[in-house]
């Protein structure tokens, strides 16, 4: 049903219909709102009703996005600064011609003096940039650096990669029925009677295109939860069960569910004779992990680990809905591994109401590939850490975080000499780990562009230009859920206002590539280049896109039977051996196990029992906050107000030996690094275990350095060692370092 998306109003405003995603930084649930503008101000942001997943609903961020907007810090004009001034507020504005005629000779010049691979382009996660940055890097610079600079690719990218190594498909969701317009009640639909919670919070974090509120809908309509996760959160207090398990022992606990449901023959016999690979041999493997021996391991009792997996083999259908408890771990790959394997033995997979899969290519997510053209065999052979970690390599088109690290500061394999840092806070927080490494690193580069709206730690500390960025209020463009690898939704963003001369990252690619590589750019506009990727998919223009207002495709279930998964069109997974590997090929190709296995924490109360003694508490991190997206959001005064100060989770009982008391500020440390945080106290974290929020930083400290917004104050990343991964590449113990505490008297580090 095709929309109006832009309607003139009485009083001399207009009000525009359009899909968020960002900036400001969220991921791509693509909430409908209606935006208002009145004399070129965004003057009210409401829900759309009539918007087929959100409903109307909108979260605190949307609401205060005419804040956001016309904040008076934002910067709306590109800037430049000498290289002598880094970390020195001593910024001239520029026009974008001027800017390019700074950065283009540039990186002729490295290219012609050094190659192209001595250019390196930084992205962050969740905002538009990470369609777009890929693209930046390949056809609009030609270099093959990418780098999502966290410490072993903790953010999507595993779950992505183990879904393709063991599934051959797109990133499996749970069924939210988000492919039908009257949703729950379509035919097609089946309500799960259980949705596993797995080291996720969905209503705060909306995960990846997942909209949170699905599931109280689906709650409201019948579904019960199972929670798995060392905190109690508010859909925790609402399951049916609760497994408040160590940090970093998920796999100990998913093998342990494993053992029972096989041992006690509740799996999907049908399904693992025809469509599964290797399940004698996880049979044989799960006999180590007896359900008291991974009570022993995890803190979760024998008869809840028994009782939940009878539950989750009988419940039909039953779906696991799984977080960055997958990511932040170096045994997560094995977790990933094992959490596919119960849902397929289950039989929940690819059918209503389990875990939906997304086909073998994707809208926009096969042109973003498709730009690799641009480079050539030898030039793309030089990506950094591709031939050290070939699982990273292989499914990822980025350098590896922690090579890319060593390199800046070795010059080897060779020297690195110019960066783009496009939607990335990399010294904040929520990035990467060991963060004075990165800067001292990053300082050596000749040259630093940036991409973003405010200043940040980042900028100030090492920009040399900084180019503007628009709010989605202000550019047209596209949403699509899971970044296309799993598309429930596509949406239109459309341009409702611009404020001061900003561009957005469809656009800065444009425009250097047509300067750099015109062949790789056909395209006149904005709007050309999304009617080119829509065209062929959904036989629509753009603005047609605009009118449909959210287009939600099609989906098949049990894709597996109709060859809908395999790129030659037979039945069965993309994959080496045509079906779901629970023993997998690859890993063992790659000198790993070919099994899942449960492997300790590197720091902890078993592996490191003496440090353990010095440092007794398990640190976890990086629970979302409804006022905040990672690192950004800390300026806007509404959101500061609900939540001013980083907060540290700990039990009366911990907190009453230590003398803390309940808004203390107290002080984190361990043997890597240390930082400071107001004290929470709450019985729903295990007295062993404390939880830090991440992506603190303090607008309203002073910019320059060595302060740089007091961005070391609160950065729990120094606490986190470099290069302590998975034995593939992925995964670091974000969420799984010890640490002592101890009360302080403010918040600033001496």
């Amino acid at each position: 049903m095709k929309k109006e998306w832009k309607v003139e109003n009485a009083d001399g405003s207009y009000t525009v219909r359009t899909c968020g995603w960002s900036p400001p930084g969220e991921h791509p649930v693509g909430c409908g709102m209606k935006l208002t503008v009145k004399d070129g101000q965004l003057v009210d942001v409401e829900g759309d009703p009539e918007h087929p997943i959100t409903n109307g609903r909108l979260c605190v961020r949307c609401l205060t996005l005419p804040e956001y907007v016309h904040h008076p810090n934002r910067i709306t004009t590109p800037m430049k600064r000498d290289p002598k001034d880094r970390g020195k507020d001593k910024w001239t504005p520029i026009s974008w011609d001027e800017a390019w005629d700074i950065i283009i000779p540039k990186i002729n010049q490295l290219k012609q003096d050094h190659g192209a691979e001595s250019i390196i382009v930084f992205g962050g996660t969740g905002r538009e940039a990470c369609l777009y940055y890929y693209p930046l890097a390949f056809a609009s610079i030609g270099t093959p650096n990418v780098s999502q600079p966290i410490s072993g690719w903790s953010c999507y990218g595993p779950r992505c990669a183990i879904t393709d190594f063991i599934l051959g498909a797109g990133y499996p969701e749970i069924d939210f029925a988000g492919n039908y317009p009257d949703r729950y009640d379509n035919p097609n639909f089946e309500l799960p009677q259980y949705v596993v919670i797995w080291g996720k919070n969905p209503l705060y974090s909306n995960p990846d295109g997942f909209f949170g509120h699905s599931i109280i809908d689906m709650k409201k309509r019948g579904t019960k939860f199972i929670h798995i996760d060392p905190r109690m959160t508010w859909l925790g207090t609402r399951s049916e069960y609760v497994c408040r398990l160590r940090p970093g022992t998920d796999t100990a606990l998913a093998l342990g569910f494993l053992n029972v449901i096989i041992n006690e023959e509740l799996y999907d016999k049908e399904f693992v004779e025809k469509w599964c690979y290797g399940f004698d041999e996880l049979k044989e493997r799960v006999q180590q992990y007896p359900p008291k021996k991974v009570a022993d391991i995890t803190w979760v009792p024998e008869s809840t680990i028994i009782e939940v997996a009878r539950t989750m083999a009988t419940a039909k259908p039953c779906s696991i809905q799984w977080g960055l408890a997958v990511d932040m771990n170096p045994n997560g790959v094995q977790l990933g591994h094992s959490i596919l394997a119960l849902t397929a033995i289950t039989g929940n997979l690819d059918v209503p109401g389990g875990l939906t899969l997304g086909p073998p290519s994707s809208l926009l997510g096969k042109w973003r590939m498709e730009t690799r053209s641009n480079l050539s065999d030898e030039l793309w052979d030089k990506r950094l850490g591709a031939k050290e970690w070939p699982a990273v390599g292989a499914v990822m088109a980025t350098t590896h975080p922690d090579e890319t690290l060593d390199t800046l500061e070795t010059g080897k394999p060779y020297k690195l000499r110019m960066a783009w840092i496009n939607s990335t806070n990399v010294l904040a927080p929520s990035s990467a780990v060991q963060p004075e490494r990165w800067y001292k690193a990053l300082q050596q580069m000749e040259l630093i562009v940036a991409q973003d709206l405010f200043h940040n730690p980042t900028t100030m500390a090492l920009a040399d230009i900084f180019l503007p960025l628009p709010t989605f209020a202000e550019h047209n463009g596209v949403v699509i859920t899971n970044y296309g690898r799993n598309a429930i939704t596509l949406g239109a963003m459309n341009e409702a206002l611009r404020v001061g001369d900003t561009k957005s990252d469809l656009e800065v690619c444009m425009e250097l590539g047509k300067r750099l590589h015109p062949d790789m750019w056909p395209f006149e506009t904005v709007q050309d280049f999304f009617t080119n990727q829509l065209q062929p998919e959904l036989g629509i223009d753009f603005e047609g896109l605009s009118e449909l207002g959210v287009y939600q495709p099609p989906y098949d279930y049990r894709k597996y039977e109709k060859g809908l998964l395999r790129m030659d069109g037979e039945p069965g997974f993309n994959t080496v051996t045509g079906l779901v590997e629970l023993s997998s090929t690859l890993f063992e190709n790659w000198g790993d196990d070919a099994l899942p296995y449960y492997k300790e924490p590197p720091y902890g109360p078993v592996s490191t029992p003496e440090l353990f003694k010095e440092y007794p508490l398990i640190l976890t991190s990086g629970a979302r906050r409804t006022t905040s997206f990672h690192s950004e959001h800390r300026q806007i005064e509404t959101l500061r107000d609900i939540d001013p100060d980083p907060l540290v989770e700990l039990n009366p009982e911990t907190a009453a030996k230590l003398n803390i008391n309940h808004g203390d500020w107290v002080e984190l440390e361990n043997m890597f690094g240390k930082c400071r945080m107001k004290a929470h106290l709450t019985t729903t974290i295990h007295p062993k275990v404390c939880h830090a929020q991440h992506g603190w930083w303090y607008p309203e400290k002073e910019g320059e350095a060595p302060s740089l917004f007091g961005v070391w104050d609160a950065n729990l990343n120094t606490m986190i060692p470099h290069k302590t991964i998975g034995t593939l590449g992925f995964g670091a113990p974000y969420k799984q370092m010890i640490c002592k505490a101890k009360r302080v008297e403010g918040p600033e580090l001496s």
